[in-house]
């Protein structure tokens, strides 16, 4: 497997060595539980059943996840066994199936779902950045796209996550997803089709946010659904960025809600700054592997 999934293109043979994204070809899982932290459209009453899949194509100083990101904390599965996995979340009552940072997996993800099909809403929940070519081998495999839009300045998303392309790669990619899926559709209070954009706010990144709210309402106008973070918590080492050693503000993100109601969004969730936890970050210890 010569690997071109992502923006990367690093064409690595996964089957015998690790790509930029720091795994193999086969599925590396840390955790499979029902999720309650999602927005209430896809965590409901019983939780989101959600995937933690290990690696990632990004490398963001801050991240959350590290331990699986890159310390890869997870056990290798097979396809097969992650069908298992799929069955036993949605016994549990789990409201959908949320593949979580799938990007670098979305080849071998593509094929587990065509033989799959899921009774549950499948979920794309991804760090956004995408090649629209891939995704493209996702169409009618995937129910909900849940992408991050992270960044607009390259220079930002270079220092940040040394992806100085992102926002070039994430905003086609969100472009691709909502052709795909074009409507939104609720069914009791839950998302079974659709399209919702993930923004974290991060410390002294405020009008950068406004530009990504800008593009968002110029392209795919102001009903999109759009989720916007307030839990953004310094993790890892931050000694070269200090302006991302802090949680953000009230006054930061008063100041982009405030924005997006004037710019006349109608469908946007919003976080408690209280969500700014450590507590809040899941514990990836290969429950549900």
């Amino acid at each position: 497997m010569v690997c071109n999934a992502c923006p990367r293109s690093c064409k690595v043979n996964r089957s015998e060595k690790n790509g930029f994204c720091g795994v193999g070809e086969r599925f590396v899982v840390a955790r499979a539980a029902r999720h309650f932290w999602e927005e209430p459209v896809i965590s409901g009453t019983r939780g989101s059943g959600a995937v933690f899949f290990c690696g990632c194509n990004l490398r963001c100083a801050f991240c959350q996840n590290f331990d699986i990101s890159r310390a890869k904390i997870g056990k290798e599965i097979s396809d097969e066994q992650l069908k298992e996995i799929f069955d036993r979340l949605i016994e549990e009552g789990a409201h959908n199936l949320n593949l979580v940072t799938p990007s670098h997996y979305a080849e071998q993800l593509a094929q587990v779902l065509e033989s799959y099909h899921s009774p549950v809403p499948v979920v794309y929940n991804c760090g956004g950045y995408e090649k629209k070519q891939t995704l493209r081998m996702l169409e009618g495999l995937v129910d909900v796209y849940l992408p991050d839009l992270k960044y607009i300045c390259s220079e930002r998303a270079g220092r940040y996550s040394l992806a100085p392309d992102y926002f070039e790669n994430a905003s086609a990619a969100i472009l691709e997803m909502r052709r795909q899926q074009p409507d939104d559709v609720f069914e009791g209070g839950l998302m079974k089709k659709g399209l919702i954009i993930r923004h974290l706010v991060l410390p002294k990144n405020t009008n950068r946010s406004k530009l990504i709210f800008d593009w968002i309402k110029e392209n795919l106008g102001t009903k999109t659904y759009i989720s916007l973070m307030a839990q953004y918590t310094p993790c890892g080492n931050l000694e070269s960025l200090p302006e991302l050693n802090r949680k953000i503000t009230p006054r930061e993100y008063e100041k982009v809600v405030s924005y997006l109601e004037e710019l006349g969004f109608e469908n946007v969730f919003l976080q408690e700054l209280s969500s700014a936890e450590k507590s809040f970050i899941p514990d990836f210890d290969l429950t549900g592997v």
